[in-house]
């Protein structure tokens, strides 16, 4: 995050070619200390000592696993101050305790154990911080935590389609309140289950039902009684309708959206379901839907990289703005058709794609770096070519993201680096 303050701090400290010498400086500056959490890869210990000096207990969070030394880290399990010593581990238990986790090796940091006796915790909270962390866990461990006594447990253990479920546990997952809106978005359904599911009077249920990709075709009668607008574009995006009936869901949910449903609009606007299954059908089948009159199914077509030029062509020039963006971000996209959207002076997100091009023009980039839109100018900030000339007129620019990502962009000079610390008499 910027420091909208000293946004030339912030973002020298996440400069992966600043050197130690620089980022021992940087340190002093909370700004700069900022910046230097974000970084990737471990830190030389002049710079995680010169931290501690000047950071203390709020920046020792950040000291901790393959960043820091075994020595540093032997310095800080030893330091004389013990909001230091236990600064992350005291972190790391907040976050836990309030329901949020990060990943699998810093609950074992944190707690002093091997994520093998951690799944075995007498604490619920920190069984579930397993269960949502340990995504790669072994078939006994996964059945540990699905048969877990507390439901938020099990409902942390089912919640990603991995590790998965096993098939014989399906029954038992869809029949447990704590586990069943989970499992039914995406394990294979039988009739019987798809059925039972939807008459349960559950809504998330019968949402999650109705999003799942192996939904039964027997099913999708019951799913279409149901007056919701989440569970009409759902049933929308299945294979198993035909146009005429997904035309009349999506006018359906679309008429409730004009007539002020926030719902509707929800579930046209903010759905992040997709047609997914379009991307195993046939070519032939898949080239029906460039003239599918709704955009996600044309979206997903074209986020595959199998299309012959004349469907490229169509779905480079179609009217709807993601489409294009789906399809220009392919990785043999023409850099004539990346450039033309920018000399075409097209939507911000559009252009922006062009940004993603490495070969991109050099008086492309400059355009780009004066353009009104902050979010260019930020995308030309960060950009791998961007020359020392224009980083240092970004350096100067009104938005403070822009300013960070010009002064974390590695191509920056360094003794442009020093003269901004320089000017802040560090």
């Amino acid at each position: 995050m910027t420091n909208v303050k000293y946004p030339q701090l912030s973002g020298l400290g996440r400069n992966p070619a600043a050197s130690d010498d620089l980022l021992v400086r940087l340190a002093a500056h909370a700004a700069g200390r900022h910046g230097m959490s974000l970084r990737r890869g471990r830190l030389a210990d002049p710079v995680v000592e010169a931290l501690l000096a000047h950071g203390g207990s709020d920046t020792a969070i950040h000291l901790n696993g393959e960043r820091v030394s075994t020595r540093m880290r032997k310095v800080i399990a030893e330091h004389p101050d013990p909001a230091i010593r236990h600064a992350y581990a005291n972190f790391i238990r907040t976050i836990v305790d309030r329901n949020v986790s990060l990943g699998i090796e810093s609950l074992e940091e944190a707690f002093g154990e091997s994520r093998f006796s951690l799944v075995d915790s007498s604490d619920p909270k920190l069984r579930a911080a397993v269960a949502n962390t340990w995504s790669d866990r072994p078939p006994a461990v996964q059945l540990r935590l699905l048969a877990d006594s507390d439901p938020s447990v099990r409902a942390a253990a089912t919640l990603r389609r991995h590790p998965g479920v096993p098939a014989e546990w399906w029954e038992r997952c869809l029949t447990d309140p704590a586990t069943r809106v989970n499992v039914a978005r995406y394990v294979p359904l039988t009739v019987a289950q798809a059925t039972n599911l939807i008459g349960s009077g559950d809504l998330e249920v019968c949402r999650a039902v109705a999003a799942n990709p192996d939904l039964p075709a027997e099913a999708v009668g019951l799913l279409l009684e149901l007056d919701d607008p989440q569970v009409r574009v759902a049933v929308a995006y299945s294979r198993h309708v035909d146009a005429d009936t997904r035309d009349r869901l999506f006018a359906l949910v679309a008429a409730e959206a004009d007539a002020g449903s926030v719902a509707a609009y929800v579930a046209l606007s903010w759905n992040f379901d997709e047609p997914g299954w379009l991307r195993t059908v046939p070519l032939a089948e898949r080239l029906a839907y460039l003239d599918c009159p709704h955009p996600p199914f044309r979206r997903v077509l074209a986020s595959c990289r199998d299309l012959p030029d004349a469907a490229w062509e169509r779905l480079d020039n179609d009217p709807d703005l993601r489409v294009r963006r789906y399809a220009a971000a392919r990785p043999d996209a023409p850099a004539a058709v990346l450039e033309r959207l920018v000399r075409a002076g097209g939507a911000p997100q559009i252009r922006y794609v062009a940004l993603e091009d490495p070969d991109l023009p050099e008086e492309v980039l400059a355009r780009l770096a004066v353009d009104s839109e902050a979010v260019l100018r930020r995308g030309a900030a960060r950009h791998p070519y961007a020359t020392p000339a224009l980083l240092e007129q970004l350096l100067a620019d009104d938005d403070p993201e822009v300013v960070d990502e010009a002064a974390a962009n590695p191509q920056l000079p360094l003794h442009s680096m020093h003269r901004i610390l320089d000017e802040s008499a560090l």
